[in-house]
């Protein structure tokens, strides 16, 4: 379920955040940006989520407008997914949170790294 901000409603960022906010989200969205389109490819390149909240991620993000789903199989039913002109239009977002995290969180190798 999406967060909710009621009381700040008039701000885009907490707006924002209400569609994209949730654990998982953005690295759904960052994926299907790469070319991963099914499930299967979902769940293998997002290591560590469960079955579970990849459905409902994607569930919402189809909800919200944010990506579409087509049926390529219909016996088991399988589909694809792709992100729509308001999905792509977090590319500079996902961007720019990238170059963020670049300079200003350093992966755990780095920070673990010993001294000499």
């Amino acid at each position: 379920m999406p967060r909710s901000y009621e009381t700040q409603q008039t701000c885009p960022v907490a707006r924002s955040l209400g569609l994209i906010g949730d654990r998982w989200t953005l690295l759904v969205v960052r994926d299907l940006l790469r070319g991963g389109t099914r499930f299967a490819d979902l769940m293998q390149s997002l290591e560590g989520i469960s079955p579970n909240v990849l459905s409902t991620r994607l569930k919402t993000l189809e909800d919200d407008g944010i990506l579409e789903r087509s049926i390529y199989e219909h016996h088991p039913p399988r589909a694809e997914y792709h992100l729509t002109e308001k999905g792509r239009a977090l590319s500079s977002v996902i961007g720019a949170i990238y170059d963020w995290g670049e300079q200003w969180a350093p992966s755990t190798d780095e920070v673990a790294a010993p001294s000499a």
